[in-house]
């Protein structure tokens, strides 16, 4: 049996006319220890999928099962790392780690858990910034913070619901390459959420796309066929690599040409307006609009 399973999860929202069907038929297995990238448009359910995996949410139909269990809600085995950084402002770095190691590990003596802390923030290389708080951080130390905080609970499987997209290019590589440092010693399951093939084919073993919603389900795998640990340049002058890219691509292309044809796009309705030509306007329809002058009082 396979680490993680997804077995004809379907998920959706609302009631009635107003329900929505995110995901439909999602089945997936994941070994212990591999790398998962699922990749598709904004909007189409990939961080439903997450929340699926992290027990946030619970299937309408299908059953979601981890290490040979159902999964029924959160787990400090199973770390989320979201999109923005959700860390608590008044707290310093170290602080924000602190707040996952104390629920986690509250029952160990205090020299533990702030040798834990220390021990996460070592793996992201913010050791230095322990004492300052978030408004004092780069966009990229946030979002490491954020990192160093869901590794402190030791998770088995970490979660990645595209938490390098706000990043600057320069930025997001260097943490890409911390997190597949941190795989290589930790041996975690990850599963990483992202818009960006070129992320996936770098980071992970395995690529999947998400077909466009409503009733989201996943298309044909891509494995990855690079030896770790990986070189990027290499990887980038690949012609498998632009094989790969191409195929994924052409897929969710694919993807979104089904979607114009079946005229599934949302219309937006423009309001009935025209432009008022104020070169040909009186005067007399924007004096409402000049600035009062004061009046100045004097003395008779």
């Amino acid at each position: 049996m396979s680490y993680i399973q997804l077995n004809g999860v379907h998920k959706g929202f609302g009631s009635g006319a107003g329900r929505t069907e995110v995901l439909a038929d999602i089945n997936l297995e994941i070994e212990e220890g591999e790398f998962v990238a699922v990749v598709g448009y904004s909007g189409s359910g990939k961080s439903t999928l997450m929340n699926l995996l992290a027990g946030l949410e619970t299937p309408d139909r299908g059953e979601v099962i981890v290490g040979g269990e159902t999964v029924t809600g959160p787990s400090a085995d199973r770390g989320l790392v979201f999109q923005n950084y959700s860390l608590l402002p008044w707290l310093t770095v170290g602080g924000n780690v602190g707040v996952a190691v104390n629920k986690v590990w509250g029952r160990h003596d205090k020299a533990g858990r702030e040798r834990r802390v220390d021990e996460a923030l070592a793996m992201v290389n913010l050791s230095l910034a322990k004492g300052k708080r978030p408004a004092e951080l780069s966009g990229g130390m946030r979002q490491r913070n954020s990192v160093a905080r869901t590794l402190s609970t030791k998770p088995k499987v970490l979660l990645l619901d595209e938490p390098l997209s706000a990043l600057d290019a320069l930025t997001r590589s260097n943490i890409q390459d911390q997190i597949l440092d941190i795989k290589a010693q930790e041996e975690q399951t990850i599963v990483l959420i992202t818009n960006d093939v070129d992320e996936a084919l770098y980071m992970a073993d395995r690529v999947i796309p998400l077909s466009l919603g409503p009733g989201a389900t996943l298309g044909p795998e891509t494995a990855v066929p690079f030896p770790r640990p990986r070189d990027r340049c290499l990887i980038n002058a690949d012609p498998e690599a632009f094989r790969l890219r191409a195929e994924i691509v052409d897929y969710l292309l694919s993807e979104k040409e089904k979607e114009r044809s079946a005229g599934d796009a949302p219309q937006v309705a423009l309001p009935n307006i025209r432009p008022m030509d104020i070169s040909m306007a009186k005067p007399s329809r924007f004096r409402g609009l000049r600035p009062r002058r004061k009046k100045v009082l004097t003395r008779a």
